[in-house]
């Protein structure tokens, strides 16, 4: 029977990333001190970023029940250690709620005073109903998690495969669900930060970027840990293969949805919505756009082509590094600029995203360590060792 995974190095390695998660995180929290606009807004940057690598792996794990395949196999445990950190998560949202006046716009009725298109949108922007409808996105999210948590565990004690069929049928409009949430927490949560601005496809590309990001994390993780038993035995290249190609499709569904908006918006020319653009394009945001679009985009588009890369887990995980830092950068560069009044220092961003960075990964090793890594009682496990031992 394969054990749960709980090297001494993992144990290490999460102490230390409880330590400097701890550590960061009151130092941002102390920078209230200096400049409390600012402290809100990297906080919610850092929330947001290992929030979407939960639930991108809520939507990651649903899709792997409806496909099935070895590649899902591999990294499903990853996947559900990443959507249990999500309560955790949750609660931390709380200061947001709190500090909401230092972050939108439609707090301060001056400020909704001032424009019209604000002023129709009133009725949907209220705290009370913002908080009501945040209740509800976690609220759908977290059932997915406990459920396909539960049975997933159940699974592995009673080898019973009504649990995988109650888990696909689930993952169905459990994954419509998400994509709703998904689009309308986007817009609740980001898109308000300028409420005067909108967009009908902003909400998919949070779609997109979290699905994608947290696909990366994982990759990242499956690559070290198929270095240790049991993994070694059972994870083939094939695998990552598989992975590689996901990988290079959710690259693409991003590039897209972050095309069209920029030219949907851009050939209009409507005044109320190229702002969000020209906010975003000029002086050093524009050299971030530039980056992003080449090392985001074009790069990991090129190497993923590659047969022999999307084989290689030690080269594959460079390219998912490289899009977990590329996805912080350019969500930097998405809510960075509503904050031009208040925005001084990205270093206190970075500060944000590495203590939230620290948290989650000590959340995650712990859960990670708390399961098999290989649900071993699955209907697909024999066909997983057999495709390892026949060389693919």
């Amino acid at each position: 029977m394969i054990q749960t995974f709980n090297p001494p190095n993992m144990a290490t390695f999460q102490r230390r990333a409880l330590i400097a998660g701890i550590v960061l995180l009151v130092a941002l929290l102390a920078s209230a001190l200096l400049d409390r606009w600012h402290m809100f807004q990297a906080y919610l940057i850092g929330w947001t970023f290992w929030t979407g690598i939960s639930v991108g792996s809520i939507a990651l794990l649903m899709l792997q029940h409806l496909t099935g395949g070895g590649w899902g196999l591999v990294i499903r445990r990853s996947l559900e250690a990443a959507t249990r950190v999500l309560p955790f998560m949750a609660i931390l949202f709380i200061p947001i709620i709190l500090g909401s006046h230092h972050l939108y716009p439609w707090t301060n009725p001056e400020e909704v005073a001032e424009h019209p298109a604000v002023q129709f949108k009133a009725s949907y922007l209220k705290l009370s109903f913002f908080t009501v409808r945040a209740v509800i996105y976690f609220g759908v999210w977290l059932t997915l998690v406990y459920l396909l948590n539960k049975w997933s565990l159940e699974q592995d004690r009673t080898a019973d495969n009504r649990y995988t069929k109650n888990m696909r049928v689930l993952s169905g409009p459990g994954m419509v669900a998400v994509i709703f949430t998904i689009t309308f927490a986007s817009i609740d949560w980001y898109m308000s930060l300028e409420p005067e601005w909108f967009s009908t496809i902003y909400g998919f590309i949070y779609v997109a970027a979290w699905s994608l990001s947290a696909l990366a994390f994982v990759i990242f993780v499956m690559a070290r840990l198929s270095r240790e038993e049991p993994m070694r035995r059972i994870v083939a290249p094939l695998h990552f293969h598989d992975l590689g190609k996901l990988l290079l499709a959710l690259v693409m569904l991003w590039a897209y949805f972050a095309y069209s908006q920029f030219l949907i918006i851009w050939s209009g020319n409507l005044p109320e919505e190229i702002t969000w653009y020209t906010a975003r394009i000029y002086g050093a945001w524009g050299a971030v756009v530039v980056t992003v679009a080449i090392l985001h985009f074009a790069a990991p588009f090129l190497f993923l082509l590659s047969r022999e890369l999307k084989r290689s887990p030690g080269k594959l995980a460079m390219v998912a590094g490289l899009i977990l830092a590329m996805r912080m950068i350019d969500l930097i560069w998405m809510l960075a600029p509503a904050f031009r009044e208040h925005y001084r220092w990205i270093w206190l961003d970075v500060i944000a995203l590495v203590g939230f960075g620290g948290l989650w990964l000590a959340m995650f090793t712990w859960q990670l360590s708390k399961r098999p890594l290989i649900p071993i009682n699955d209907p697909q496990f024999d066909s997983v060792v057999e495709q390892m031992h026949a060389g693919h």
